[in-house]
């Protein structure tokens, strides 16, 4: 830290306070019985300020800057505008002693001997309290809150708003300990309030807001008349009877002095948010001061280690961008790092640090030695096992104990010094010196090396990761780059004012100046970018740069050199420096060059950074085909190209080294059909023919079917023109490609017959079929649209195709319940057994369904059927026996339709006689299994009904008798108890009811034979007129 007096001032009288205006630009003073008015740029009196009587003990200024106001010995408060007018006045009993305004809500609070008042705009009369003692100083907390009182005997009061007392702190020694000064710090950061304490006990104290008190005591040595904390709390400043004002941390170390003064200070301020301070004496002297902070820094490749409130230390790995504080609570003088290595330089002596592991990314340090020893120094400089010390024109070197090893005496003052590494005990030194030369120091050597020597003065210096080149800067702000080994002067560069080389790259530099970083790679045009601040490291993409007081690490991607190199086809160069740090595209562009120059190791690599399998796969077949001997430059470089997209560019090469075809292939694949015709060998048919086809299959991927349809008709390729005309629905295309095509074309007219029949048009299909003279799918094609009367048509033309048209005629019959006719279409088609199996499922149907008289039809045919069947003489006997069978039961279920009818009907068309003579020949003839659907007790019931109402008793009692002994349903128990109870009544004998009576089985075989077409007809009339 260090002082600069800005300007001076002498007043007449004791200035005993004084107050900045909020944005400070203007100081008032108290200076006995004035107010004087300065401005804080020049020091110029603008107006002295009369209104007290007596002398002017305290002035404050409102935070808002709209008013200030001035206590005095006159007993009297006046307040003022910021256009230095005074607008009110009030008194007290006694002579003022401090004032202060409330931040937030702007009261202000007078002092005096016996009493506070409190005044705020809003209210016309002062609020006054009573005070134990004579209030000496008093100070607001940030937010407006508390007011805290200090008293000439040694007690602490702290105020409400409204002037309460809410906590009381009494200070040891009491009456003899008055309470001078005090204030609040205005920090923000801090989680408490805390109230700074300074009294004639001659002792700096702390406190919280509740009265405890924060640390121990600390020992002034003087008696304090003023205390005052920066604006951000980060600094205490205290005058007093020592007749000087020092500088305090917030913790109350003290840092150093501020200004020396003749006389006591009664009153020190800090401009508003700046490091400015006034000072105000009790000769009258004002002194304005500017404090200048110098940056205590080290940095060692990725660990910079910097001085925080001037007694923290902290160190912070650029990065991972974590810190570490180490709290010396001493002023920070110098600080050095090296590696694991960590020294901080105290007044009175020097501490050694050392990491807990040698792990990179380790933060923890520990104190390894102390030296106890006060040293006097430019530069600090620490190595692995010793502390180097510059001291003007002199190095020394300390071991870790303190004792001096070496030194070095130079003719120079020493400007610069820098570790560049070596062995623990062995490390080289690079020092530059105000005379340009430069030097390279070994610890354990007595002799300095002479790199070199230039005319200017040195002011930073670096050397390359090999140590081939040097860099400097002179204070002309001159980057000079020199070899070290010739003492040759490569280049220079302006408006530098520090410079480091990059540690991974031997021919990279970056060098500050004038706002703008430079980076420079060997000897290509400097790169500039804006840039603020020091470079202080540079390492791989990421530059150390030191801006004010902090450090920060600027990633800068590396493209400016990168494409510099490539300008000059420098590919491995070029990958070296993309390797620091590179954008993608960067990355990709200086693959593309590299495999452009067939440079096809570095654009591999390249290639493999950005992911780009492609470009991989095409570099590894080129490798291949140069393994396997081909060494077409041009045809890779062709190959390139088309990847690219350079097809021009491409054709050109595959033309020039004699592979026309390439270039064909890849116009075509391209779709590029106009080109690729440019490069048609001597009108080969083969080719047109190949290059139309896939113009045509290009047309149809890109929608234009129709495009598509005639480019393979003019290739030939019929079936896919056929393909998309019938998938487009396209018939008359269809029809025309059908009808110019060759009969011998079977494979594409079949395409074209499938698509008509697709497309519901049979007309067209089945004149393709003629055309080909497929006549069995000509049949199938009439078969599936039913156009049966072609189809009969042409089975009569053709009698082989009888079976392929009556079956699917048959089964249609069946599907639209035409039956009997389905069943003499499958007889017609000669299906004997589909005919018998149709009409036996209509006959089941039939009886299930109770439609007896259908059924007996069915069977009638049925035995038709088998009576057909039995002209062959193989199957005659077997067929004979169904015959009998079917017509029998023909004769059954026709009898049994009347039954049903008058069993389930409430009304019967039939005779009584009818139904009497039915029933007994039913019963009669039911006398083995009875058929399905043929039911027992409906016959026995209607012959006995009948039979009583014939006359016919016994045969009815027999009747009721019978049913007795079945199972009969409920509608029928009923009315067949009560005919068996009434018959019981009648007499027991019939009437004379028997007509002639026919036994079939009485006849001879022969008339049975001859009766069978006649019962035959009868039945089949007794259908048509529904009854016998």
């Amino acid at each position: 830290m260090r002082a600069v007096l800005t300007w001076r001032d002498k007043a007449e009288q004791c200035v005993y306070d004084l107050a900045f205006k909020p944005d400070g630009t203007q100081l008032i003073l108290a200076a006995g019985n004035r107010l004087l008015v300065y401005d804080t740029s020049d020091g110029t009196l603008l107006q002295p300020l009369k209104g007290h009587k007596d002398t002017v003990y305290c002035v404050a200024y409102a935070k808002d800057g709209k008013r200030f106001a001035s206590g005095s010995a006159d007993k009297s408060v006046i307040i003022w505008t910021s256009k230095l007018e005074g607008i009110l006045k009030y008194t007290h009993n006694d002579s003022i002693q401090c004032v202060s305004y409330n931040p937030v809500t702007h009261q202000l609070a007078s002092c005096s001997s016996s009493d506070f008042g409190l005044w705020s705009p809003e209210q016309k009369s002062v609020s006054k309290h009573k005070s134990s003692s004579k209030i000496t100083c008093c100070s607001w907390t940030n937010d407006g809150q508390y007011l805290a009182l200090g008293m000439f005997n040694g007690v602490i009061s702290i105020r409400n708003k409204n002037g309460e007392e809410k906590v009381k702190i009494e200070r040891p020694g009491g009456s003899l300990s008055p309470v001078w000064s005090i204030c609040w710090n205005p920090s923000r950061e801090e989680h408490n309030d805390i109230l700074a304490v300074a009294d004639w006990g001659q002792k700096l104290s702390f406190y919280q807001l509740s009265g405890k008190q924060i640390g121990k005591d600390r020992s002034l040595n003087f008696d304090p008349c003023c205390i005052s904390y920066f604006t951000k709390g980060e600094y205490i400043l205290l005058g007093g009877s020592d007749k000087q004002v020092s500088l305090f941390t917030k913790d109350g170390v003290r840092l150093g002095t501020v200004g020396e003064q003749n006389s006591w200070v009664w009153t020190c301020k800090v401009k508003p948010d700046s490091n400015y301070v006034v000072v105000g004496c009790q000769d009258g002297t004002i002194s304005f001061y500017q404090l200048i902070f110098s940056t205590v820094h080290g940095l060692y490749k990725d660990r910079y280690a910097y001085r925080d409130s001037m007694t923290d230390v902290i160190v912070q790995h650029l990065i991972t961008e974590q810190k570490v504080r180490i709290k010396c609570k001493e002023l920070v003088k110098k600080i050095a790092i090296y590696k694991n290595r960590l020294a901080i330089q105290l007044p009175e002596k020097i501490l050694i640090y050392e990491l807990y592991s040698d792990d990179s990314l380790d933060m923890r340090y520990r104190v390894k030695e102390k030296i106890v020893r006060k040293f006097e120094c430019n530069l600090l400089v620490v190595c692995a096992d010793h502390i180097i010390l510059c001291q003007e024109k002199r190095l020394q070197c300390l071991s870790f104990s303190g004792v001096k090893e070496r030194e070095w005496q130079m003719e120079s003052l020493i400007r610069y010094i820098k570790v560049i590494g070596g062995p623990p005990g062995r490390e080289g030194l690079l020092v530059g010196l105000k005379n340009g030369q430069i030097l390279k120091i070994f610890v354990d050597s007595l002799f300095a090396i002479v790199l070199l020597k230039q005319a200017t003065a040195v002011r930073c210096l670096d050397m390359s990761a090999s140590r081939n080149k040097l860099a400097v800067v002179d204070e002309n702000d001159t980057c000079l780059v020199y070899d070290i080994h010739t003492k040759e002067l490569l280049f220079q560069e302006p408006n530098a004012n520090s410079v480091a080389w990059n540690t991974q790259c031997e021919d990279m530099l970056c060098f500050s100046g004038g706002g703008y970083l430079n980076i420079k790679a060997s000897t290509f045009p400097v790169h500039q970018q804006k840039l603020q601040g020091f470079v202080v490291g540079y390492n791989g993409s990421r530059i150390f740069c030191l801006h004010a007081f902090s450090m920060s690490a600027v990633e800068v991607p590396q493209s400016a050199p990168m494409y510099q190199y490539l300008d000059r086809k420098m590919f491995r160069e070029a990958y070296q420096i993309a390797c620091l740090g590179v954008t993608d595209t960067d990355w990709r562009e200086l693959a593309m060059e590299a495999l452009e120059g067939l440079e096809f190791e570095t654009a591999k690599k390249a290639f493999t950074r950005v992911q780009d399998l492609r470009y991989l796969e095409l570099i590894n077949s080129i490798e291949e085909r140069k393994k396997r001997g081909e060494t077409n430059n041009d045809l890779f470089l062709a190959d390139v190209f088309s990847y690219q997209g350079k097809f021009h560019e491409a054709a050109k090469l595959y033309k020039r080294s004699g592979h026309e075809n390439l270039a064909l292939d890849m116009y075509t694949d391209l779709r590029m059909f106009e080109y690729a015709k440019d490069f048609l060998g001597s009108g080969d048919p083969k080719e047109t023919k190949m290059l139309i086809t896939k113009q045509a299959d290009w047309a149809r991927n890109t929608n234009e079917p129709k495009a598509a349809v005639e480019m393979y008709i003019s290739a030939g390729e019929h079936g896919k023109a056929i393909a998309i005309s019938g998938d487009h629905g396209w018939v008359d295309t269809l029809i025309d490609i059908a009808r110019k095509l060759d009969k011998a074309e079977r494979e594409p007219l079949l395409m074209c017959a499938h698509y008509f029949k697709k497309l519901d048009n049979p007309g067209y299909a089945a004149e393709t079929y003629l055309k080909i003279g497929d006549l069995k799918s000509l049949v199938q094609l009439h078969v599936e649209t039913q156009r049966w009367d072609e189809a009969f048509a042409l089975g009569e033309k053709h009698p082989e195709f009888k079976d392929d048209i009556y079956v699917p005629y048959a089964q249609w019959l069946a599907e639209s319940d035409r039956f009997e006719e389905a069943q003499k279409a499958f007889h017609k088609a000669g299906r004997q057994g589909e005919a018998v199996r149709v009409l036996e499922q209509l006959t089941h149907n039939a009886v299930v369904e109770s439609r007896f008289n259908d059924a007996a039809y069915y069977y009638w045919m049925l035995s038709m059927q088998c009576l057909d069947i039995a002209q062959d003489p193989a199957q005659k006997d077997v067929m004979l026996g169904k015959f009998h069978h079917f017509q029998h039961l023909a004769e059954l279920y026709h009898g049994y339709h009347a039954i049903q009818r008058y069993t389930e009907e409430p009304f019967s068309f039939h005779l009584p006689e009818t139904l009497f003579n039915i029933s007994r020949f039913l019963l009669h003839s039911l006398t083995k299994d009875t058929p399905l659907g043929i039911s027992k007790v409906n016959t026995l019931f209607t012959l006995a009904k009948q039979s009583k109402a014939l006359g016919a008793y016994k045969l009815a009692r027999h009747a009721y008798d019978k049913l007795r002994g079945l199972q009969t349903p409920a509608r029928f128990q009923k009315s067949i108890e009560l005919g068996s109870l009434t018959i019981r009544s009648k007499p027991f004998h019939d009437s004379e009811l028997c007509g002639m009576g026919m036994r079939l089985v009485a006849f001879p075989r022969e008339a049975v034979r001859r009766s069978e077409p006649a019962w035959g007809i009868h039945l089949a009339q007794s259908r048509e007129h529904g009854d016998w």
